[in-house]
């Protein structure tokens, strides 16, 4: 895929650096052949090229060019090729302007309108490197000529580019605007996809295994009872199996559409049942739960089943989080007197900086054993219930979770 995107940048580049190079050479011409010769015709002035400049070496500089250019298309480097035509004709035209008028009294003359369209092609590259050095060399190519040849002449093009520089900028903002714009769109069809895929696995996954591994469980727990002294590894095959139905139930739960049922919910007694099923596993690696603030929280307006689902999965995380101990508090205070804040706490392992943007995104996950669908879909029941998520984590110090959710939902 990397290669795929660096060809058909290259592909891209190519396309404009054609017809750049067209452009270039055709107003290049044209405007030279109408300054020097058919200006001076209708004028009464004397057609031909200035007297002491390179004449038609300065042309023949400049189709030198072409060579180079072949060269870095063969290369696959068409983006130096841009560069070299700049500092090319920056180079032939100052060396040119210096011999026909350094040392002589004659005013400064010159210029081409190829320089102008240097700064209006320059945004079709959508590189503002680019742009910044087209802009800032030749307003710079005319200060220099000005304190060389002492002419005060050289203010009617630099204000003249700065002008087209404006309006080119501008130009290049629209495009960088239009590119994100696109980016996005093609960010999120490609979660749409990924979230038709969930859908379509979790329709065949789900109920071929459910089924089986409620057969496999119940095998399990009668072995146990058989085999006490085995006690521990039937403990580890139950737990396994919990956690393979876990992740069927999340893809069941991405499979089939869903419509909450608002009721009016207790949060303390919500999570004091998370609490209580997650128990067990937080007992056997040494890690306690804390609460503050449930008790005086006016009930909730939610879905219990999709609420508990939730903080099941967010309670998980922290348990796993922790393999060596530590403690859980999850507290809740209003927020305007509409919102409810939850916050769950751990003191794990933490998460990076760059890993905390693509939390939620289907399949992506931190842990060796994940799915990435467990954060999925508690981001998913979060929006429903017209709320939000977010984490702040340090590493080494742990993660805390923030779940609001409004108090009532609109009807």
């Amino acid at each position: 895929m990397k290669g795929f995107s660096q060809l058909t940048l290259i592909n891209e580049e190519t396309k404009a650096v054609r017809l750049f190079m067209w452009l270039f050479y055709l107003i290049f011409t044209l405007y030279d052949l109408f300054y020097y010769y058919l200006l001076p015709l209708n004028t009464g002035g004397t057609p031909g090229l200035p007297q002491g400049g390179l004449g038609f070496g300065y042309y023949l500089a400049i189709i030198g060019l072409l060579p180079a250019a072949v060269y870095f298309f063969k290369t696959g480097s068409p983006f130096k090729i841009k560069y070299l035509y700049f500092f090319g004709f920056i180079l032939i035209d100052f060396t040119n302007s210096m011999m026909i008028y350094f040392g002589e009294s004659k005013e400064f003359q010159t210029g081409n309108a190829v320089e102008l369209f240097f700064i209006l092609f320059a945004p079709l590259f959508v590189n503002k490197r680019y742009f910044g050095i087209i802009a800032g060399g030749m307003v710079s190519k005319y200060l220099v000529v000005g304190l060389l040849l002492g002419s005060q002449t050289v203010m009617v093009p630099i204000v003249l580019l700065i002008i087209f520089s404006s309006v080119s900028y501008v130009l290049l903002n629209r495009f960088y605007s239009y590119i994100q714009s696109l980016t996005n769109v093609f960010q999120e069809l490609r979660e749409t996809e990924k979230l038709a895929a969930v859908g379509q696995m979790a329709s065949v996954v789900g109920h071929e295994v459910r089924n089986p591994l409620s057969a496999l469980k119940g095998f399990t727990q009668l072995q146990m009872e058989r085999h006490p002294e085995d006690r521990d590894r039937y403990q580890i095959m139950i737990e396994e199996i919990d956690r393979i139905n876990l992740i069927a139930d999340d893809l069941m739960f991405l499979s089939k559409p869903r419509h909450p049922v608002f009721e009016k919910v207790d949060l303390n007694s919500l999570i004091s049942y998370v609490i209580s099923i997650m128990k067990e596993q937080a007992s056997n690696q040494n890690i306690k739960f804390e609460t503050e603030g449930l008790a005086n929280i006016p009930k909730v307006e939610c879905d219990e089943k999709l609420m508990k689902q939730v903080f099941i999965n967010l309670v998980k995380n922290a348990i796993e989080s922790m393999p060596d101990g530590g403690a859980i508090s999850i507290s809740a205070r209003m927020l305007h007197g509409q919102q409810v804040l939850i916050r769950v706490k751990d003191e794990g392992c933490g998460i990076i900086a760059e890993n905390i943007e693509r939390i939620g995104d289907p399949f992506y996950t931190t842990k060796s054993d994940g799915t990435g669908l467990g954060l999925m879909v508690t981001n998913q029941i979060i929006e429903e219930h017209d709320g939000s998520i977010d984490f702040d984590s340090e590493i080494g110090k742990g993660t805390a979770v923030n779940v609001i959710i409004p108090l009532s939902q609109k009807s």
